[in-house]
């Protein structure tokens, strides 16, 4: 039997995720030679080589992927940083992996995704839950149930202060998006995984405090394509109740809770115990056996669908600026 191909990884974006997750995570395939690193900082995308004994190191992504020869790009950056890099490389025929959320915008978002479509690369996006057994026995069980309402909620401490003015991207709310855009992407991708409904409509509203360089909380109001509702709640302000689910998914007939990534509560009965589970390793180690095999069925989701869960945030935060609009998704995600 033929040995699968090795496949040559490029990282553009040094940060925690690729040092910490994502660059351990392939080293332990054995499949992958990384060999190449790039960040805008310079000195940060030489620790990152140093450490993992990567052979090439750039500051302009553009030259790296000029220069080396590339299987896949793992893009790792901001959000807001992606314009083009990821365009050139589909187009050289370099898969790509996007850490969410893919981008602040819908039109760059689109760009990404024609590239990829008419490359004819695989692609996939960071979202991780749905390689983790809880969500997938949420969403054998949900199979058969009419959905009515979807809930979820985040909690977390007070946001950094203004004083001083921003120190990281992260405190620059144009940027970043704030907690609803990090969790909010995943909370969307999630419930479109368990209830295979997608979002129509979309509303929200932000709390902004001057002291404070993130929204104290959010609220976002969606309408699924059935006709149920869904609520997602992010409030940044000390720590939250205890022992309160994530999602909280109402059927006609029933209830089923996510508790954490530990178990499932059918009607307040336990339904199911999670084991341990890594689920970055797990999309990490499937979508290098997809490139290596051409094989894209392997993945639980590619770059176009992750559109369907970037959409609704990007609209709730458009709607927040202009006073709670509904906005319709479809005409949104079209309107660039």
């Amino acid at each position: 039997m033929p040995t699968a191909p090795r496949v040559r990884v490029a990282f553009y974006g040094c940060g925690n995720f690729a040092n910490r997750t994502r660059i351990p995570n392939l080293l332990q395939t054995n499949a992958v030679d990384i060999v190449a690193a790039c960040d805008s900082n310079p000195q940060t995308a030489q620790e990152t080589a140093t450490q993992f004994k990567i052979p090439s190191v750039y500051q302009d992504a553009h030259e790296m992927l000029d220069t080396e020869a590339i299987d896949v790009l793992y893009s790792i950056v901001p959000a807001y940083v992606r314009t083009d890099v990821e365009v050139t490389a589909a187009e050289k025929g370099i898969h790509i992996f996007s850490e969410k959320p893919q981008a602040i915008t819908m039109a760059v978002a689109h760009r990404i995704n024609d590239a990829i479509q008419q490359a004819g690369v695989l692609s996939t996006v960071g979202f991780r839950e749905r390689y983790r057994p809880i969500f997938q026995e949420a969403r054998r069980y949900l199979t058969d149930k009419q959905i009515v309402h979807v809930r979820f909620q985040s909690f977390g401490g007070l946001p950094p202060s203004t004083e001083g003015g921003p120190k990281t991207w992260w405190e620059e709310m144009d940027k970043s998006g704030g907690r609803a855009l990090d969790w909010g992407v995943h909370a969307t991708d999630y419930t479109r995984f368990m209830t295979g409904l997608n979002v129509v409509k979309s509303q929200a509203f932000y709390y902004t405090h001057p002291d404070y360089a993130n929204a104290l909380s959010s609220s976002f109001n969606y309408c699924l394509e059935n006709g149920a509702t869904m609520t997602l709640s992010f409030v940044s302000a000390g720590p939250g109740p205890r022992d309160e689910p994530r999602f909280t998914i109402f059927y006609e007939g029933g209830c089923l809770e996510i508790h954490g990534y530990d178990r499932i509560l059918v009607n307040r009965e336990v339904h199911y115990e999670a084991d341990a589970f890594d689920p970055w390793l797990e999309q990490d180690k499937t979508f290098i056996r997809a490139i290596q095999s051409g094989d894209a069925s392997l993945l639980l989701s590619d770059y176009h669908d992750g559109l369907f869960s970037l959409a609704p945030i990007l609209a709730g935060w458009e709607s927040s600026r202009r006073n709670g609009e509904c906005i319709d998704i479809a005409s949104f995600m079209d309107d660039v």
